[in-house]
């Protein structure tokens, strides 16, 4: 069989096309892991600012003099709760220094036996507990699909077909302040 050029071409063309078409179609799919991704730590965060003005009461009425700590957490979630769906690093701050805040919180609950020992109490610690670990483990997912679509967007020659059709890196749900990294001491005892 004698191929002409024209037919070379054509091949090449399809090819080409080819590539870019699943090129773009796996684009798409990182995009919208991490999308799926950031709405699950949203809604872990959502969970976990829906439960702070109950523990906020539950200590409150054990340590009213503590009204500082009180303030500081509910300005916290105010201003979580307040940033932008898509402000990845803006909350990721703000988060950051309202598990410290709650760590503080929680600290001052520790100086209550009363406190400790409320029932009510002790369930809310356990549900924070819990959201917690469901906190940490929605952002390793999220980070990881960031990390896939960073590098089809980042690798050549996928890049080419990213900047073709304005697909952008996402940004890493990190906490910046090194002091937010240290993990509040919680006793359950």
């Amino acid at each position: 069989m004698d191929f002409g050029i024209g037919t070379i071409l054509l091949i090449l063309l399809v090819l080409v096309a080819g590539y870019a078409i699943v090129t773009y179609n796996g684009l798409v799919r990182a995009r919208q892991l991490v999308r799926e991704a950031w709405s699950g730590i949203d809604v872990q965060l959502k969970r976990r600012a829906d439960l702070i003005p109950n523990l906020i009461e539950t200590v409150k009425g054990y340590a009213a003099h503590e009204r500082g700590t009180f303030e500081e957490v509910t300005e916290l979630r105010a201003r979580a709760q307040s940033l932008p769906a898509g402000d990845v690093a803006g909350r990721a701050q703000v988060e950051g220094m309202l598990s410290q805040a709650l760590g503080r919180l929680l600290a001052v609950a520790e100086a209550y036996p009363d406190l400790k020992a409320n029932q009510n109490f002790m369930q809310l610690q356990t549900t924070l507990e819990t959201l917690e670990g469901e906190i940490q483990m929605s952002r390793r997912y999220y980070n990881g699909a960031a990390r896939d679509l960073n590098i089809k967007v980042e690798s050549f020659p996928s890049n080419l077909v990213a900047g073709a059709f304005g697909f952008e890196r996402a940004e890493y749900f990190e906490i910046e302040n090194p002091e937010d990294r240290v993990v509040p001491k919680v006793s359950f005892s």
